[in-house]
């Protein structure tokens, strides 16, 4: 059966964690709100990028090469843009290398002399060759046609897709145009051609009809609410950039390289060849802080176009991981575990440096849990389970120390009451008890009126100066006994002797006919006595000999130990009165000072009892088990 010290401890825990609980259920709830409200949504998409920009370099893509025309090329050229017959030999030069295909990044919807029939005449000739067009229109309604006379086969679209912050972060490989005509993009016919020439053909996917699949590598396609994303645009068949990490992912060569014969043939055979822009003088730009190949926050479009035919190629060629997320039930369950963390922590850990210290730890395991996920190719949540980790671990931790704060002083002014109750009952109500029980036995003179009266006047003033002392210092060291102030810092056994020395100096009845004292003060187990304990204690034993000296009618003998005994600690007051006889049904009812005595003696873990003696007197006695806690002192 549960003791009712166990069932009081338990419902106080209950309501701790009931009252704990509901505020950390709101936070989460608070940050889960947040994310589907798009509110932290930015800050996903930062940690997102900076989690991809701090992975561990990845080795060159040897699949790609990219023909930057520079600032130098243009310059050679005598003209921007680069005239229609740079741009054909330039293709001749590297179809006699044989590579695999040829994506031209640059818009040719009109003619740029001289050289436009060399142009046309190699786009004939050469059916690996891509051109671009632009299929979505932009801001005020303008699209780019691509090259004439050129198959569709070897047309795929560049229109990039930015998020809110203005950084790329998905691809657009498939979408349709304002006449409804389904297209694909650059990357796909790139990733297509070069696949296909392997023998893995595109398809519809499997799991997904409506996304793209290589062989058995089904190309995820991103949702309104993928990952950190809230009721995002996700138009045509978009898919996340898992841009490739490392300071140089890719091999790049200038255009006069090319024509110079400069680049190494195993550069160029079977290769997947990207022709582009890279000169801040005629920009193709883009935002991206998730690679750490270029300047902060900078990329060229023909570098997204290497990237993002990179990340299809290494996945059905090499297994290497596309960017995938949970379903929504998984990540809100993935948050509330954190957040639910965070309460335990608020709620168990209430030193302010070990909350910090189990947060960092807890921060730290979060942070490696995410990053090891997206090296394998997920995208979890980082920032809404971090804000529910320290909403709940740092703002419960001070709401529980702020409720531990007020729960002791409340307790601290109960005990000054309880303190000064007992202090008036065990002294000015004790004097007046006896003058009244004179008076009406006409046993007082008015002389004695008068003496006796001053002295409950000296007590009740003497309560008062203690009791304005304790509360202008809040001093919580001190036991405040009737006319009695201890430092409660002593040992405990010359703490009690202090109180039994000053108690029984005062006028009782029955302490007049004691005529033998037997007492021992010995050293007990103070290791488990709070400064609280000490004072219940101080309390215990002016209770009991006052007991003595109101009712131990004709003692003779009193005897207060104060020792250890057979592991107990132990505190005994015996005398050889009639007390208890004539008192009996108002200790087993219980008073005041009993009900005292038995809620400490089950705070302590202990036995309270008060018997009778044989042949006569009564035996009060307070025992609890020594400490078995062993203290190490460094």
């Amino acid at each position: 059966m549960i003791s009712s010290k166990i069932r009081t401890k338990i419902k106080a825990e209950l309501k701790t964690w009931r009252v704990g609980v509901l505020p950390g259920i709101v936070a989460i709830g608070v940050v889960v709100v947040a994310r589907l409200s798009g509110t932290i949504q930015f800050l996903e998409w930062t940690n997102l990028d900076t989690l991809l920009r701090l992975r561990p370099p990845e080795a060159i893509d040897e699949r790609i090469l990219i023909v930057g025309i520079n600032e130098k090329d243009i310059r050679q050229a005598g003209t921007y843009p680069i005239p229609d017959g740079e741009i054909a030999e330039v293709l001749r030069k590297l179809q006699s290398y044989k590579p695999s295909v040829i994506g031209i990044d640059i818009y040719r919807d009109l003619p740029v002399s001289p050289g436009n029939a060399e142009l046309v005449a190699a786009f004939k000739d050469m059916k690996n060759v891509i051109a671009i067009e632009k299929s979505l229109p932009d801001t005020i309604g303008l699209t780019v046609k691509p090259p004439k006379d050129i198959p569709s086969k070897q047309i795929g679209f560049a229109d990039a897709i930015l998020d809110p912050d203005g950084h790329i972060r998905r691809s657009l490989i498939g979408s349709s145009d304002s006449k409804g005509k389904y297209k694909f993009s650059l990357t796909i016919r790139l990733a297509e051609t070069y696949l296909g020439q392997r023998g893995i053909t595109l398809e519809n996917g499997t799991r997904d009809p409506w996304a793209m699949r290589f062989g058995s590598t089904e190309l995820t396609r991103f949702r309104p609410n993928s990952g950190g994303y809230v009721r995002m645009d996700s138009g045509g068949n978009q898919i996340f950039l898992n841009f490739r990490s490392g300071r140089k992912p890719f091999r790049m060569v200038s255009l006069n390289d090319i024509k110079k014969g400069k680049v190494p043939e195993s550069w160029i055979r079977d290769r997947i060849i990207l022709i582009g822009i890279t000169t801040l003088s005629a920009p193709d730009l883009l935002n991206s802080n998730a690679i750490s190949d270029v300047n902060p926050g900078l990329i060229y479009g023909v570098q997204i176009q290497a990237h993002a035919v990179s990340q299809i190629v290494s996945t059905v060629l090499d297994g290497r991981p596309l960017l995938k997320v949970w379903a929504d039930g998984w990540e809100y369950l993935w948050i509330f575990i954190w957040g639910a963390l965070g309460i335990s922590i608020g709620r168990f850990i209430q030193s302010p440096l070990w909350s910090i210290l189990y947060l960092g730890l807890t921060s730290i395991t979060l942070t490696g849990i995410c990053y090891g996920f997206l090296l394998i190719g997920w995208w979890i949540p980082f920032v809404p389970s971090i804000l529910a980790l320290f909403l709940n671990g740092a703002g419960l931790a001070a709401f529980y120390r702020y409720e531990q704060d007020v729960n002791a002083r409340l307790k601290e002014r109960q005990s000054i009451i309880d303190q000064t109750f007992d202090t008036i009952h065990n002294g000015p109500l004790q004097t007046l008890a006896k003058i009244l029980r004179r008076t009406q036995e006409d046993d007082l003179p008015p002389e004695s009126l008068i003496l006796e009266l001053q002295k409950l006047n000296q007590e009740l003033r003497a309560i008062y100066e203690s009791m304005r002392r304790k509360s202008l210092t809040e001093d919580n060291f001190i036991y405040l006994g009737s006319n009695l102030e201890l430092d409660l810092h002593l040992h405990t056994h010359e703490i009690l002797y202090e109180v039994y020395s000053n108690t029984i100096a005062r006028d009782f009845p029955s302490f007049k006919t004691i005529k033998v004292k037997v007492i021992k003060f010995e050293n007990i187990d103070s290791r488990i006595l709070s400064i609280e304990k000490k004072r219940d204690l101080c309390r215990f034993l002016e209770e009991a000999l006052c007991n003595v000296g109101k009712y131990a009618e004709g003692a003779t003998r009193l005897e207060v130990i104060c020792t250890q005994e057979e592991g107990n600690n132990l505190i005994r007051i015996t005398d050889n009165g009639v007390g208890l006889s004539s008192s009996y049904h108002t200790a087993k009812s219980g008073g005041r000072g009993t009900r005292q005595a038995r809620n400490l003696a089950r705070s302590l873990g202990g036995k309270f009892q008060r018997l009778p003696r044989s042949p006569k007197g009564t035996i009060c006695e307070l025992t609890w088990r020594v400490s078995r806690f062993r203290f190490w002192h460094f």
